[in-house]
């Protein structure tokens, strides 16, 4: 008896193995997670992503979706706390069926969600966060970042301020005391280390994230006087240190170095004078000198200011960079698999390589899953054409150029860094035009 079963235990296996792979399944829907702040001082730069999410999904359905697949935005409130945010992560997962997942805004969500995608085995594309470390000490097989990290970021603010205020002695920094403003701190003063030893850093101030009142920061600052203030905060937090500053007449004092001020710069108008040394974490602004001619820039610029009443900022490019990377992913994989639906395996996998068109330019993910964006640094002019400062003397940085090689850290990098990289020929260089 034992012998019959073994036997036909065999033929069913056998036969089993000789039926064709079953082709994954195509969903009637494709629901993709967005983690952003949709409350909290960092709403006011959370909810524009959610505005352009919006906007890019509706036309995207509008055109037949993902591979005919219509795709349903579901969205997580990141200003919840993270505990809560892993929790619904995990929901929208679990419970909403979603196979991809946008994580997140802040840097250290982005830490936190890393590991949780890893568990659930769903494609996490990091839309935002900018922290250099996730892939630098970490390898994580279903998270992908569409955009630059702090690395090229600040690279790029680093030589930006060597190129036009070469001759600084000394330099304070006020950024929010959590992973993006401790990281982004210390890479610039490895840089500063290497291109300008002698400069002196007067004061290194770090205020607890939320914080509504930076007076002893300002008065700190007003009494040492340094040559140059840099502050990589962003949304609320830096709103108000920036009108708090101004009030006090700290801006016309020092050189203020604000590498994420672009999506401040209409919010406070008529607050930010000239000669303040601005960026966009990337190349994302609606007057880019390349691009904002284009048909696409045009076109979305009207559209997301008729939907909301401002100018698109940089979260709604990162957004698009996002969607297009999802889209083109899925494509790429679709057509890998032989024009069938892929699996989450597959299309994490056609991330890696993959080279698409932004708003603003090309990305290229890398093998290490980290996105090459070009980065863009001005300085702020006051012009008719707007009620708010504007970029002047603008420089475009390739993202080959400004990003860390791949398998190398960040920290040594710029420890290491020569100061022809100021010069390089690589770099474009405009000025404010209507």
């Amino acid at each position: 008896m034992a012998i019959k079963r073994s036997a036909v235990a065999a033929f069913v296996l056998g036969a089993l193995m000789a039926l064709p792979v079953q082709a994954q399944e195509k969903p009637k829907e494709l629901v993709v997670g967005i983690a952003t702040f949709l409350s909290g001082p960092a709403s006011v730069f959370g909810v524009p992503g959610r505005n352009a999410a919006d906007l890019f999904f509706e036309e995207l359905n509008a055109k037949g979706g993902i591979l005919g697949v219509p795709v349903k935005p579901v969205y997580v409130d990141e200003g919840a706390g993270t505990n809560q945010l892993i929790s619904e992560y995990r929901r929208v997962v679990q419970d909403q069926g979603a196979q991809v997942m946008f994580g997140a805004i802040s840097s250290g969500s982005c830490n936190a969600l890393a590991p949780v995608a890893e568990d659930l085995k769903v494609v996490n594309v990091m839309w935002d966060c900018g922290t250099q470390t996730i892939f630098e000490e970490g390898k994580w097989k279903y998270s992908v970042r569409t955009q630059g990290h702090a690395g090229a970021e600040m690279m790029a603010t680093l030589l930006y301020l060597m190129k036009t205020k070469p001759d600084f002695k000394t330099i304070a920094v006020v950024n929010q005391d959590y992973a993006w403003g401790r990281e982004s701190w210390a890479l610039l003063q490895a840089g500063l280390k290497a291109l300008k030893p002698d400069v002196k850093v007067v004061a290194e101030l770090f205020p607890k994230f939320g914080a509504p009142d930076f007076s002893t920061e300002i008065t700190r600052l007003s009494a040492l006087r340094p040559d140059v203030v840099i502050s990589t905060s962003w949304g609320g937090d830096l709103d108000t240190f920036v009108q708090q500053a101004a009030a006090r007449g700290l801006l016309k004092q020092s050189t203020f170095v604000l590498p994420l001020a672009e999506s401040s710069l209409e919010r406070l108008g008529n607050v930010l004078p000239e000669g303040v040394i601005v960026g966009s974490r990337g190349d994302h602004y609606f007057l880019h000198p390349k691009y904002k001619n284009t048909p696409e820039m045009q076109s979305f610029v009207k559209k997301y200011k008729d939907k909301t009443g401002v100018y698109p900022i940089y979260p709604t490019f990162h957004m698009n960079q996002a969607v297009t990377g999802l889209v083109k992913a899925y494509e790429k994989a679709s057509a890998a698999n032989g024009g069938k639906w892929p699996s989450k395996e597959q299309v994490i996998t056609a991330f890696e390589g993959l080279e698409f068109k932004s708003l603003t330019g090309t990305i290229t993910i890398r093998s290490d899953h980290q996105g090459l964006e070009d980065q863009m640094l001005g300085t702020t002019k006051r012009v008719p054409e707007y009620p708010f400062a504007v970029y002047d003397k603008m420089a475009l940085y390739p993202g080959k150029l400004v990003t860390t090689p791949v398998g190398e850290k960040s920290l040594e990098w710029f420890a290491k860094i020569k100061p022809e990289m100021v010069n390089d020929k690589s770099i474009e260089t405009f000025d404010y035009s209507k």
